[in-house]
């Protein structure tokens, strides 16, 4: 998406002049033209001069951000947003104020209240209306603003909110000015009943009031707009400034925008990450909660990764540059919410369609109603005083800014807290989803296997066992040995080497260690090699039951015990589903893991289904047919959750995945906690209520206000409008959308407390998915250990054509095959036998 800076805009009517004119320029797919950020979103292959001078011939200015600013991206951004419309329109306020209260002593203050003039005016009362015509064209050059903006605008058929004010103070100026010069007609035909009933008839003080009140309005809308940017700002406010590289051997200080990839840097105790790199030397506690909302400082040692504008809190550190300038983190999220807030909800549409045509349609009831009111028989001042008050009255602009208000305070409070939505559009569907579906290894677990559990034989202990596993499994390459190192590493052991290492057919291990030989492996091999009691069977059954991986380890032929790993599920993971259940919202469990291991990890986390055994392409499958049943949500954290991603309804990344599982999904979390999906959720569902609020404001502001302006109810309920109060309340309507929106600073995602389920939730026996009844091929197969081993074989069969689904399980050794067409048993053999198992028989 290529962002412009569009420049001369004042209302919905002007935003949506400026889409219509760009979606017209050849090559252009899509247009969004921001009113509160005064940003434009173009995609397509249109050449930005091409898109420029649609923008200029609509009657605006138009720029490509960043076009100029070679250096500092983010200090430039940061300039961008910064609130300068604020500080002009409150000098001219008080300006206006000044003399708007002049011109009203002489024109109400005198004529309604009595409140006494120089004597030079007693019975002057063309010198009082010259005074006040003088007065109210000052207070309008003041504003000329509104005039240019409106009648350029009128120029280009392209009326806008400016122009509804412009005509409304014109027209009482102009007539104003027309009772002025009757007046002094009157005066020398010595007609002093007509002067005195021409002076009742002086509309200069509602025509400086109009312009006075609007900008009233137009500054606390500017103040407010500048508010709802506060979250983006305060992100690009950490954006260090410098950097101290290493030289030469030097320490030197440069400009932040002078680092490049692959320089090395040093950070001391409080100071800033300047960019994205990789430790090199030292070891520190970094605070990271500027970009993931965490508070809690993360330990960092050598080889591992920091941020740009983290916190070093601790010790020296020396860093190898890995991304710098617009690839940092800091820069990537900086992107994501701006470019969030230059995209529009689908429900901004029905807005769009509405400001595309409301000021040609006022001007219209504005003309009408002054029409009508002269052939009722009313004075042509009466009747105009009907007209500018239809005109002041109506508000385009809190059509315009009812949804982007909103979608860029939910997306500031989304970032503060680690949830990154990538669009307008994600931000609103995401509280909208009937299914999630969560994929198991690193989405609801951990995604490394851990030791859970350590069981010795009679007559052992556990650190013996520990020790001696170890010793054997510090050569394998395997995860399930790196579990057993890992616990080790824990304790701080140092560990002597084993000698002659064999990797044994039948998932088996070997070693000879102090001259006596160590043996590990699955309970199937190992009852083959050394036999195993019933009691210790029973125990890695009831292992195997919790979905726990058990390995058993023997020296010298004598059994050593048992070793339980399994990928051990997030702390938060059950909460994060009850939260969601208790939304109306079906939790589905995708994983290739075996159905023994998936249920048992989808008991704990308290899932509605689990779907097991399911390779990457085949997420893809399933998300496809959950979609039938509802509007799906896909978690995951993997290049191979990128297609079920892409294809669910919204996808959301895990912030600790890889960046092709970040790029395919349409929210990110920065925190890596399940526990933030349903907060996405319920913020999504926050900002859209939010949005239906200022849209239910806009629009019955208007349908109310409008009709009432018009002298509707003067003769059944005798209420009527003086143009001054049509202007002060168009001059509020604005502001109170935004400050709505601005309410949901006070939202907080983590409150669960108030959670409503949704209408249209989706049971469980609907969630359930129909499995093919095709023909059945059973595999008899040798040599599969665990979960890692079933999911290769599970791949080697199901990238044959005519493989409908595929069922292993590593205990039983079987595989179970469902066709949808004939395979050759052959290719079914070869295939498994290719990754190293051996296939006994085929049924």
């Amino acid at each position: 998406m290529e962002q412009y800076t569009v420049t001369g805009m004042s209302c919905a009517a002007c935003s949506a002049r400026v889409e219509k004119a760009v979606s017209k320029v050849p090559g252009v797919t899509s247009c969004s033209v921001s009113l509160l950020t005064n940003s434009m979103g173009v995609e397509g292959s249109a050449d930005p001069a091409s898109i420029i001078s649609a923008v200029e011939a609509a009657g605006y200015g138009a720029s490509v951000k960043g076009a100029d600013k070679k250096a500092n991206t983010l200090a430039a951004d940061e300039a961008a947003l910064e609130d300068k419309e604020t500080p002009v329109l409150k000098r001219r306020l008080i300006a206006s104020v000044g003399f708007l209260l002049v011109l009203m002593y002489f024109s109400m203050g005198h004529m309604m209240w009595g409140w006494s003039l120089p004597a030079w005016f007693q019975d002057n009362h063309i010198a009082m209306g010259i005074v006040q015509m003088i007065l109210a064209a000052i207070v309008m050059v003041i504003n000329q603003k509104f005039f240019i903006s409106g009648f350029k605008s009128l120029w280009h058929r392209a009326p806008n909110m400016d122009t509804l004010v412009a005509m409304g103070s014109m027209a009482s100026f102009v007539w104003s000015v027309y009772v002025l010069l009757a007046m002094t007609r009157a005066q020398v035909d010595g007609n002093m009943d007509a002067v005195m009933n021409y002076m009742m008839d002086f509309y200069f003080e509602s025509a400086a009031m109009i312009l006075t009140l609007i900008t009233v309005g137009k500054m606390l809308e500017a103040k407010s707009k500048g508010r709802t940017t506060d979250a983006l700002k305060s992100l690009m406010k950490l954006a260090p400034k410098t950097a101290v590289l290493v030289r030469d051997g030097k320490e030197v200080t440069v400009s932040i925008d002078r680092v490049q990839k692959g320089d090395i840097f040093v950070v001391r105790p409080g100071e800033n990450i300047p960019v994205d790199g990789r430790i090199l030397e030292g070891h520190s506690a970094v605070n990271e909660s500027a970009l993931t909302g965490e508070s809690i400082p993360v330990d960092k040692e050598t080889g591992d990764l920091v941020s740009a504008a983290t916190i070093n809190q601790s010790g020296f550190i020396k860093c190898e540059a890995t991304r710098v300038g617009e690839d940092t983190t800091l820069s990537q999220i900086i992107k994501m919410v701006s470019d969030a807030a230059a995209t529009k909800a689908p429900i901004a549409k029905i807005a769009d369609k509405v400001s595309g045509v409301f000021v040609p349609a006022v001007i219209t009831i504005a003309v009408i109603t002054t029409i009508v009111w002269l052939i009722a028989g009313q004075s042509v001042g009466y009747a105009l005083a009907r007209g500018i008050s239809v005109l002041v009255i109506s508000c385009p602009c809190a059509l315009g800014l009812a949804t982007p208000v909103a979608i860029m305070v939910g997306n500031g409070i989304g970032a503060k807290n680690g949830i990154l939505f990538k669009t307008a559009v994600s931000l609103e569907e995401t509280g909208r989803v009937q299914i999630v579906a969560l994929d198991k290894t690193g989405t609801i677990t951990s995604g490394e296997p851990k030791v859970t559990d350590i069981y010795p034989a009679d007559g052992e202990n556990e650190e013996s066992l520990l020790r001696e596993a170890a010793i054997l499994e510090q050569k394998s390459e395997h995860p399930l040995a790196k579990a057993i190192l890992e616990k080790v590493k824990e304790k701080k052991w140092m560990l002597e080497e084993a000698e002659e290492f064999e990797a044994l057919p039948g998932n088996g291990l070997k070693a000879s260690y102090n001259k006596k030989e160590l043996l590990g492996g699955s309970m199937k091999f190992m009852q083959e090699q050394i036999g195993i009691s019933e009691e210790m069977q029973k125990q890695a059954q009831h292992f195997a039951k919790e979905g726990k991986t058990p390995l058993f380890f023997a020296k010298e032929q004598k059994l050593l015990g048992l070793i339980a790993v399994a990928d051990t599920i997030k702390e938060d993971s059950p909460r994060a589903v009850k939260e969601l259940q208790n939304m109306g919202i079906r939790v589905v469990m995708l994983t290739g893991d075996n159905e023994r291991t998936a249920k048992a990890i989808g008991a704990q986390a308290g899932v509605d289904e689990v779907i097991a055994g399911v390779l990457p392409d085949g997420k893809e499958s399933v998300i496809r047919k959950l979609k039938q049943k509802g509007k799906v949500a896909m978690v995951g954290d993997g290049i191979n959750d990128a297609p079920a991603l892409t294809r669910a309804d919204i996808g959301i990344a895990i912030g600790a995945g890889t960046d092709i599982a970040i790029d395919a999904a349409d929210v990110v979390l920065m925190k890596s906690r399940l526990s933030d999906v349903p907060a996405a959720v319920r913020l999504s569902r926050a900002t859209l209520k939010n949005i239906h609020e200022n849209l239910f404001w806009a629009f019955f502001y208007n349908v109310i206000g409008i009709p009432l302006a018009a002298g509707v109810w003067i003769p059944i309920f005798g209420w009527t409008l003086n143009p001054m109060f049509g202007a002060f309340a168009m001059s509020l309507s604005s502001f109170c959308v935004v400050s709505n929106a601005l309410r949901l600073n006070l939202f907080k995602v983590k409150d669960a407390k108030k959670d409503k389920k949704l209408k249209n939730e989706v049971s469980v026996s609907e969630l359930s998915l129909t499995q093919t009844d095709g023909e059945t091929k059973t595999l008899k197969i040798k040599g599969m250990m665990c979960g890692h081993c079933e999911a290769r074989v599970k791949q080697a069969l199901e990238s044959l054509e005519g493989v409908e689904e595929v069922k292993v399980s590593h205990e039983a050794g079987t595989a179970v095959v469902i066709l949808s067409a004939p395979v050759d048993e052959k290719l079914m053999k070869q295939n498994v036998e290719k990754e190293g198992y051996k296939v006994l028989s085929i049924k």
